[in-house]
């Protein structure tokens, strides 16, 4: 990694391996070295509807529930989805580190009839293998890519795979804004460095990225404080602030898997501790959603979590329950 940290350090400052001190945490901001070498699939802009929804506001953005390497779960999930989201975020999971490679799965997300925001990880894919998979998406005609450097093999469902890491997601959207694709970067503004995360994401959209992901990092309220300070520094990308969908003791545990993770407080305990707990979930999504909409350079959200083994479809079902009380008529 060149651009780091990455956004699943420590309160302490701890590497998310919890081996060692993140070696990023107690330096400046890396300013951002354009890759060497050969350019990687070139293309000009393409058009893409989410732009203009974006420039409107209120997008919501669902993470795709669908099973891994499971092709008919994926159609299933986006006969729910269609509609009621306007578009699908299919990105890396814990649980499920092997999925179909990235352009395939998009390829599936479109024909179920949604928008494919597509994720790439460096864990897994050297600089070639990546340029690769631009080249196809950019053919196929994604909606847009979503760029992370990725965590580390061993925090998740295959920890025997090597840990590839050739690029990192600065580098990495580089080539997909050369590749003329809408490119999204996250941010953990909650973890640390916390004074430099939002000089570190001004570096990141320095490559031509568009979108910011915002980790969940407490509420509204810290989104808003994070947003201001990226204004602050000149930078407007559209944010996209991550809405925790807890219906279930199986999804809380997801959730809680996810490096870096900053909850509202006591917003688990009140979802599994209510009577219904599945509605207490949706609504909650629902009314944090409108706060963080309400911020200003928030263009939408992005409903993240997910199900256990088998509950793909009632979970889909909730977030399409969440994109139409938050009136998507995708």
């Amino acid at each position: 990694m060149v651009h780091g940290p990455c956004g699943g350090v420590g309160t302490d400052g701890s590497c998310e391996l919890g081996d060692r001190r993140c070696s990023f945490v107690d330096v400046p901001v890396v300013p951002r070295h354009p890759l060497a070498g050969p350019a990687g699939p070139a293309g000009t802009p393409r058009p893409t509807d989410l732009r203009d929804l974006l420039r409107q506001g209120r997008v919501v953005v669902a993470d795709l529930p669908a099973a891994a390497l499971d092709a008919g779960s994926l159609t299933a999930v986006g006969n729910l989805l269609r509609s009621t989201v306007h578009a699908v975020l299919a990105g890396d999971s814990p649980r499920s580190r092997v999925q179909f490679p990235p352009a395939y799965r998009a390829a599936l997300v479109r024909a179920a009839g949604l928008r494919a925001w597509t994720g790439l990880t460096c864990r897994d894919r050297n600089r070639v293998a990546l340029e690769g998979e631009l080249a196809a998406l950019a053919h196929l005609g994604v909606d847009a890519v979503h760029c992370v450097t990725g965590d580390h093999p061993a925090l998740g469902s295959r920890a025997d795979a090597a840990a590839v890491f050739d690029l990192d997601s600065t580098q990495l959207a580089e080539l997909a804004v050369g590749a003329g694709l809408l490119t999204s970067v996250g941010e953990s503004p909650t973890a640390p460095p916390t004074a430099h995360r939002a000089a570190r994401l001004v570096e990141k959209l320095g490559t031509g990225a568009e979108v910011c992901f915002v980790n969940h990092c407490g509420g509204a309220g810290p989104v808003r404080v994070f947003v201001e300070h990226v204004h602050d520094l000149g930078a407007h990308p559209w944010f996209l602030p991550c809405v925790p969908v807890v219906v279930d003791v199986a999804s809380a545990a997801l959730l809680a898997s996810f490096p870096g993770l900053v909850l509202p407080p006591g917003h688990l305990d009140r979802i599994l501790g209510a009577r219904d707990p599945r509605e207490a979930g949706i609504a909650s999504a629902v009314e944090l959603s409108e706060a963080l909409l309400a911020v200003p350079g928030v263009a939408g959200v992005n409903l993240s979590g997910g199900s256990a083994p088998g509950q793909e479809l009632p979970f889909a079902e909730a977030l399409a329950e969440i994109g139409r009380r938050l009136g998507v008529d995708a």
